[in-house]
């Protein structure tokens, strides 16, 4: 080891249960805890988007160029879950996962198919994270000797065992590893839109993250100065056969900012308070609506602080507006079309689009395996309803004007199936109402809101009966009304 032990060995703090590769003793949960694996995440997307079946799966089915820190968050929480404590959170949270790539697939523009739950895939992305957890330690100044690597390396394996316990293997041993790597880095990746989409675009046109929406100028200055900064570093940090395929050049100068960046957040790790640089305390700072899957006490305090914002009548209830004409409601229906439907971003609502929602509520409200079917079933039939009765040409695609025209009669018995989900898992007591208890569960649950937090005592008289709750989210998602709550879930970045 270096005289600086790297984050997650053994300093005394938890010590490492042989028999449990994961959880609180093991390197890779001290890391999936710490601001700096940002760089390892960064780095690691850049590598699984030149596989070929991954880059096309972010190309048809990702958010992460629409909703990038929604995609953070969601990567951040799930990384946590899968070195939970718990076993069982462990488990729930790889089931779930497994669930959910098995569902992203299609063929990408060669005609090739692919599968987010294909084993070669799957075990692509445990290894670029490894290879970048490496390359982190190497270039803050760490070095990882033998049996740490060693450890290291059996933890991420692990990870995947979880994941994937019947394929999918990564190589047994460090020696076959590199060489496994060396060949998929030479003959299996390729030069995909998925990488250039994140290089140029991802770090150039980032939105502004929850904190600093009501401040574009600031945000849009920083993002002029950091941007081609981070697009640099992981550029550089990249394998150099990897680079020129991609036709990357290093630029001048980038060796000396690469060290700069990753041996500062290496002293930032060391030198300052650990509550400081723990990635739950920078997430929660930048995303209000972020809830760590512990719970974090500490940063309940601050959480609730950042995310103060309406009543619980508020959340659910339409805006008052004036009466709108026609035509205003056919503007309304197109913000709404490109804020919340287009959710991959590509200016249309197809398929992905909804599989994304979908996505999103069951990750937020961590649906069980049936409630999550009845879900996704509900978004696909709705889907068919959209094609049948909006998509003329039949492409596979619905434009912005088309769905505004005919939004105005929309009904959808797909739709109130969507909405009947959603109000089973927040009736929880089953009496076919929706009592304030309910809905601050539901809010905190899937929101990050807190209905008290507004003060506001008529508030907790609220309750909805089924068909109500069904007419209100109908509402929302005919674009003709608008709701905080539900843009929290689907618009939010």
């Amino acid at each position: 080891m270096s005289d600086a032990a790297p984050a997650g060995t053994d300093d005394g703090s938890t010590p490492a249960d042989p028999a449990d590769p994961l959880g609180p003793g093991s390197m890779l949960y001290q890391l999936a805890h710490q601001t700096r694996w940002g760089l390892v995440a960064t780095r690691a997307i850049v590598l699984e988007a030149a596989h070929p079946q991954i880059g096309a799966a972010l190309i048809t089915n990702s958010t992460f160029v629409a909703h990038p820190w929604r995609r953070l968050r969601n990567t951040v929480f799930s990384t946590q879950r899968m070195v939970d404590p718990d076993e069982r959170v462990r488990q729930r949270e790889a089931a779930r996962l497994n669930r959910l790539h098995t569902r992203i697939t299609g063929t990408d523009a060669e005609g090739r198919p692919f599968n987010a739950a294909d084993p070669e895939a799957r075990a692509w992305v445990v290894a670029t994270m490894f290879e970048s957890t490496v390359v982190m330690c190497r270039l803050s100044g760490e070095s990882l000797d033998g049996p740490a690597l060693d450890r290291l390396y059996s933890e991420f394996r692990a990870l995947l065992a979880m994941m994937d316990p019947d394929g999918g293997q990564l190589p047994p041993t460090l020696r076959e590893f590199w060489r496994y790597y060396e060949f998929m880095i030479e003959e299996r990746l390729e030069n995909t839109e998925a990488v250039h989409i994140i290089l140029d675009r991802l770090f150039a046109q980032v939105p502004a993250p929850p904190l600093l929406r009501d401040r574009p100028a600031v945000w849009a200055a920083g993002r002029a100065l950091a941007g081609p900064v981070a697009t640099a570093i992981t550029v550089a940090s990249l394998p150099e056969p990897l680079r020129a395929r991609l036709g990357l050049p290093e630029l001048p100068g980038t060796r000396t900012l690469i060290h700069t960046a990753y041996l500062s957040t290496r002293l930032a790790t060391q030198l300052l308070p650990e509550a400081w640089t723990r990635l739950d305390t920078v997430m929660t700072m930048l995303d209000p609506t972020y809830a760590p899957p512990s719970g974090g006490d500490a940063l309940a305090g601050l959480r609730r602080g950042a995310a103060k914002a309406g009543a619980l009548l508020r959340l659910l209830t339409p805006v008052p507006r004036t009466a709108a004409t026609d035509d205003s409601t056919l503007r309304s229906a197109s913000r709404f079309f490109s804020e919340v439907l287009d959710q991959t971003g590509n200016g249309y609502l197809d398929w992905p689009d909804l599989a994304a929602m979908a996505r999103e509520i069951a990750t937020r409200l961590d649906l069980d395996t049936q409630d999550e079917d009845r879900l996704f079933t509900a978004f696909a039939d709705w889907w068919r309803e959209l094609q049948t009765e909006l998509d003329t040409d039949g492409d596979g695609r619905i434009t912005g004007h088309e769905y505004a025209a005919a939004t105005a009669a929309m009904t959808s018995s797909a739709l109130i199936r969507v909405a009947e989900v959603l109000f089973d898992v927040t009736d929880t007591d089953g009496n076919e109402i929706i009592d304030a208890r309910e809905y601050r569960v539901l809010f905190r649950t899937a929101f990050d809101h807190d209905p008290g937090d507004s003060g506001d005592a008529d508030d907790g008289d609220e309750q909805l009966t089924r068909a109500e709750f069904v007419r209100r989210f109908l509402t929302f998602m005919a674009g003709r009304r608008h709701s905080d709550a539900y843009d929290r879930l689907f618009a939010q970045s």
